[in-house]
């Protein structure tokens, strides 16, 4: 981390590629740009046709020339063309004319932790094709825990969990660097496809593609604790007949078919905290674990990791934002690198 930061202080904007949402921080303007990274393309002329909110809106509503589409799954970018196009769009011909004022621009953007070096070249090409002369790339990890203010350029461990829509990585910073970390394909929408199945197999109902979400804050307004309703009604589509129905679902079974996924996250947890070394793990019994991105706010898991470590765990202030606002933070300046030997500057 200390090396890249003046290299980070040099550059102009920054982008957080995210499977959910895309966001773009730009120096002295902050964060500008918060839009689902979603595009809509006419298939018979190839032209854009919505990025961002509309285009999600027109999910699973279009015609068969229209096709919506996601150019970034897990944090890595699977259609280079696409997602340049859906930055340049969700940028606006404003904010474009002001990046193309920089003569020299350079960009900062997160990678997933452990990431292969071709998808760290597909997030390289997706910045170039904003116009970027320069990318410098910036692990999640400690990106976020800079945003949510982890003390990570000190002697003590820090542990975060960032929760993603499609990946959950987990590791303990300390000293500015990754001491250990495991990256766990299961996020936001391992639930989702949990709820899914469970009304599709136990109840013969199909769901709107973008009914899920509300679904679960309906259903776990109280979280994963045995409180609250005990049922819920719940409409969708027939799978034989194709009409519409409704059922009452019991939340006591849809909390246990959520609680299948999140075994493997706990599971994660556990082999970073072996991997640990004693006394970084000593530190973590008053600092515990910190949670940013969007699936943090899934209520009640908190308590179950709570329940399972026996470490305290806190969501962080707005756990969505923290890996953009942590690379903001980098470009503005305001991370200083610890100093190793501040007797030889004393002298």
């Amino acid at each position: 981390m200390t090396v890249s930061l003046d290299q980070l202080r040099r550059c102009h904007v920054a982008v957080d590629l995210g499977a959910a949402r895309t966001r773009v921080f730009i120096k002295g303007s902050g964060l500008v740009v918060d839009e689902p990274s979603v595009v809509a393309v006419n298939t018979r002329t190839g032209s854009l046709i919505a990025v961002g909110e509309f285009a999600e809106k027109m999910t699973g509503r279009t015609p068969e020339y229209i096709r919506v589409a996601r150019p970034v799954t897990g944090g890595t970018v699977v259609d280079v063309e696409l997602a340049q196009r859906m930055l340049r769009g969700l940028l606006g011909e404003k904010l474009r004319r002001q990046l193309r004022r920089k003569p020299l621009l350079r960009a900062a953007a997160c990678t997933p932790h452990d990431s292969d070096p071709l998808a760290q070249r597909a997030t390289v090409e997706t910045m170039v094709g904003l116009g970027a002369r320069r990318v410098e790339l910036v692990d999640t990890l400690i990106a976020a825990a800079v945003g949510c203010g982890l003390p990570v350029e000190q002697p003590t461990a820090s542990m975060i969990m960032v929760c993603g829509a499609a990946t959950t990585q987990i590791a303990v910073l300390s000293l500015g660097s990754i001491v250990t970390a495991e990256r766990i394909p299961v996020g936001g929408n391992a639930i989702d496809h949990a709820v899914i199945q469970y009304l599709r197999h136990q109840h013969e109902l199909m769901l709107p593609s973008q009914a899920v979400r509300p679904l679960q804050l309906a259903l776990h307004g109280t979280g994963l604790e045995p409180t609250g309703p005990t049922a819920t009604e719940i409409h969708g589509r027939d799978v034989a007949t194709g009409l519409a129905r409704s059922v009452l679902v019991d939340t006591a079974a849809i909390r246990q078919a959520i609680h299948t996924p999140l075994t493997a996250v706990l599971d994660g947890i556990g082999k970073v905290l072996r991997d640990c070394p004693p006394d970084l793990v000593a530190d973590l019994a008053d600092g515990g674990i910190t949670m940013v991105g969007g699936f943090a706010r899934l209520p009640g898991l908190d308590q179950l990791l709570r329940n399972a470590t026996t470490m305290p765990v806190r969501i962080a202030e707005r756990p969505e934002y923290c890996a953009v606002l942590g690379l903001g933070e980098m470009l503005e300046g305001h991370v200083q690198p610890l100093t190793l030997n501040p007797l030889a500057e004393a002298e």
